[in-house]
């Protein structure tokens, strides 16, 4: 019997465990006479090759993990197999249909239907299909029959499951990003979520994972990406995990340039978290904190317990060693939330300077309690994956439309990393409001061209020079945000001035920086005191993440010379004042001087 197992990710550069998980489960429980084998994919591949790929030497039975962001497509290739291929089983399974087993199985695409976890299920089934056995009794595994349908609650598991890392998972990887798990279920029930469903949370095998854990960072990928619902849910257990990770990279058994993500409840950090946590190689730890909300009565009506003022006295503690990549999350449509309660929110979140904030937008889900309860959460939303929410009797469809305006700015001005000085002036200095800043330059690009830097950057400088109330000032920081980020020698229109000494200040500034011949560096005016910036291009050496000594609002006490010192403080105070947040990451090296120094 010759089966496929196949997934079909969002992007190329993301992997998949459910199928490996699958093919070991099969190998190690199924008759030797079942051959598997994994065939991933992606949405964006055109069907017909990815139609090929699958059943190019046929298969007996092909099963499938259906998520929101491939469920269409699934569906497509599935009625293909159907019309060609009309005596393959095909198997669904995955977080998309485990709820909603007789509506699936209604649409005649799938034989059988698999809820929740699959390593046992699917092993089970395709011994009695190999048997010529019915599936009845097959706990997790829904089918039709003559009889009518046989509808089977989602299976849990028990203990760790197979490893899914295989020679053949390896082979497959290629550098894309790997993934990791080190427990089932969640410590928590959010009502818009399906991971508190697992009734509670068990974890895998210690030492199997620390073990997993550097195997999988010496691969060949980037990214190690933990999908524990609550990494730290067990705190001594997360501990062990981060000190072995700080203790294999020490050692070089895990690579430089590998980054470890994982998603953490702030309130639950403790003392030996933290203190691990700091002593983190700057570039080694991306750590995911969802907010969601910043309203008690929101979070209240979806079980969500969180101590606001805890969670963000603690995403300030991650955040203030700057070594750590902290990506924060907040999402729209949540009940008992309007515009004025997400805006007042987005402001909060935004004054703790994450490295990322996302804007989410609601999603019901299939089998989450917002989805089955519509007199405790009324909304409208779409009944096309991703079932995203439209409007609620908190805020209005127009509404959500204008936020995904202020998601697009938001991305393409502060997550981008791109503004990052020139929005905290607009912010601390020019006094403007966070949310309404974006919101309203989010209008104002929705029918204009930013489709490259240069032409965003020229809107950018359209749109805010006027309420920065200090253009010159302004523009300087925009011009810093353009040099200090990206290697070019060529600004866009907008930041441009008239500068007669502009070639003086190149021989001045390659002299005085002692720059060779060969090297590749930039010389732009700051408007504010007639001073210069040369940036050296060819110089690797970046700023050291989160320290502010060679920064523009670096310590004056950096161990330089006085004049350094001066040029400083110098920019300290025109562009930010005192006080004011340091942390500006991966930036070239550069000098700030005067013709007459």
């Amino acid at each position: 019997m010759k089966v496929k197992i196949c997934t079909l990710n969002s992007k190329y550069i993301h992997s998949s465990l459910a199928p490996w998980y699958l093919l070991s489960a099969v190998r190690q429980r199924c008759s030797k006479d079942i051959s598997a084998s994994v065939v991933e994919g992606t949405v964006n591949e055109d069907k017909r090759v990815l139609f090929d790929r699958i059943m190019s030497d046929g298969a007996d039975a092909v099963a499938f993990g259906v998520y929101i962001w491939n469920v269409e497509c699934i569906f497509r290739i599935t009625a293909k197999i159907r019309k060609h291929f009309p005596n393959t089983v095909i198997i669904y399974g995955g977080p998309e249909v485990s709820y909603r087993q007789s509506d699936i199985l209604e649409k005649g695409l799938c034989d059988y239907l698999i809820s929740g976890e699959g390593e046992i299920p699917i092993s089970s089934l395709l011994n009695a299909l190999n048997d010529g056995r019915d599936a009845d009794g097959i706990d997790g595994v829904s089918y039709v029959s003559d009889s009518g349908f046989h509808i089977s609650e989602p299976y849990v598991g028990k203990g760790t499951p197979p490893s899914p890392y295989s020679e053949d998972y390896f082979a497959a990887l290629n550098g894309r990003i790997a993934y990791i798990e080190t427990s089932r279920g969640c410590p928590y029930s959010c009502a818009y979520c399906l991971s508190g469903r697992c009734d509670g949370m068990r974890f895998f095998d210690i030492d199997r994972v620390l073990g997993e854990i550097t195997r999988l960072a010496s691969s060949g990928t980037r990214t190690v990406k933990f999908i524990d619902r609550t990494f730290n849910a067990d705190r001594a257990r997360a501990a062990v995990i981060i000190r072995h990770i700080l203790s294999e990279r020490q050692d070089g058994r895990i690579p430089h340039g590998v980054e470890f993500h994982f998603e953490i409840e702030p309130c639950l950090l403790d003392e030996q978290l933290f203190e691990l946590l700091a002593t983190a190689p700057a570039g080694l730890f991306r750590v995911e904190v969802g907010i969601q909300s910043f309203n008690s009565d929101t979070l209240a009506a979806i079980n969500r317990r969180s101590d606001l003022e805890l969670t963000e006295k603690n995403i300030r503690r991650l955040i203030a060693p700057g070594n750590l990549h902290v990506h924060a999350d907040l999402i729209a449509g949540l009940p008992y939330e309007d515009m004025s309660g997400f805006a007042k929110g987005f402001n909060r979140a935004y004054a703790l300077r994450p490295d990322a904030l996302q804007l989410g937008f609601l999603k019901l889900l299939y089998g989450s309690p917002m989805r089955s309860d519509p007199e405790r959460y009324p909304c409208v939303f779409s009944e096309k994956a991703p079932y995203e929410v439209v409007s609620t009797p908190w805020i209005s469809a127009s509404e959500l439309e204008t936020l995904k305006y202020t998601e697009r700015a938001f991305d393409l001005l502060y997550n981008s990393g791109r503004f990052r000085r020139s929005l905290d002036f607009l912010d601390r200095v020019a006094g403007l409001d966070p949310f309404t800043t974006f919101r309203d330059f989010g209008e104002y690009i929705k029918c204009r061209d930013v489709s490259g830097l240069d032409a965003l950057t020229d809107r950018y400088m359209e749109f805010f020079s006027g309420l920065s109330g200090d253009p010159a000032a302004f523009r300087d920081t925009v011009l810093l945000d353009r040099i200090l980020k990206n290697s070019s020698d060529v600004i866009p229109k907008g930041l441009r001035v008239d500068d007669p000494l502009r070639k003086k200040s190149k021989q001045y500034a390659k002299k005085y920086n002692k720059i060779k011949n060969d090297c590749r560096f930039t010389v732009e005016k700051l408007c504010v005191a007639n001073k210069y910036i040369v940036v050296n291009y060819s110089d690797d050496d970046l700023l050291p993440q989160g320290n502010g000594a060679a920064d523009i609002y670096g310590s004056e006490d950096n161990g330089s010379s006085d004049k350094l010192n001066k040029r400083l403080s110098y920019c300290k105070a025109m562009y930010c004042g005192t006080g004011y947040y340091t942390g500006y990451k991966n930036e070239y090296k550069y000098e700030i001087f005067s013709l007459e120094d």
